[in-house]
């Protein structure tokens, strides 16, 4: 194998690791899905087993992405993404709007409805994040404060300040999310150029 072919199958493994992250399950849950063994699947997240075609199947079905994505293979200049779906064990589903890791990455969430009297379950990690609601409401639950964000309304905080999103019981919600790496912002152009821009409700830190 040349060396570019080394660099990509080198890069799977963290690739593999955050996608399970993003489904937020474990090892042993991924290996009832894929059929492959956790010592296996933690062997391939952590670099120290190269894939083979017959493990990345299952693993692209379950993550909802393709050979390509999983691969990061080189990109054809088609521009479209591929929406795959992620449906997720509390019944949201998530669309990757972005293809490449790194950097800022572009999310679409459709939330079911809530309950108004859920306990929320904060989490914290590293990053940035801007939301921006497209359809529903969407409840925010960022440290001390407890939010209702309205369709057009949108919210930016720091990831490392304990959160939680969710619907309401008025319905379903549906959003827009980029996330960064800790210190890399989100900029969203609002208005065309020389317009005043239109800015979302500050966010309470």
């Amino acid at each position: 194998m040349d060396d570019s072919t080394d660099r990509t199958l080198d890069a799977v493994g963290p690739r593999l690791r955050r996608l399970r992250q993003r489904l937020d399950i474990t090892l042993s849950d991924l290996s009832e899905r894929t059929g492959i063994s956790t010592s296996t699947l933690s062997r391939l997240e952590a670099g120290l087993r190269r894939p083979t075609l017959e493990q990345l199947l299952p693993l692209a079905r379950t993550y909802g992405v393709t050979l390509d994505e999983l691969v990061d293979a080189p990109p054809t200049g088609d521009p479209r993404v591929n929406l795959r779906p992620i449906p997720c064990a509390d019944g949201s589903t998530v669309l990757p709007l972005t293809r490449r890791p790194g950097g800022i990455q572009a999310y679409k969430f459709v939330l079911p409805a809530g309950h108004d009297d859920a306990e929320p379950d904060l989490r914290t990690h590293e990053g940035y994040d801007w939301a921006y609601v497209l359809s529903g409401r969407l409840r925010l639950v960022l440290g001390e404060h407890d939010l209702i964000l309205e369709p057009g309304e949108a919210a930016e905080f720091d990831t490392r300040t304990p959160h939680w999103f969710a619907a309401t019981s008025s319905g379903p919600v549906e959003f827009l999310s980029l996330i960064g790496k800790q210190g890399e912002r989100a900029h969203v152009r609002a208005a065309p150029k020389g317009a005043p821009a239109a800015l979302a409700p500050p966010v309470p830190r």
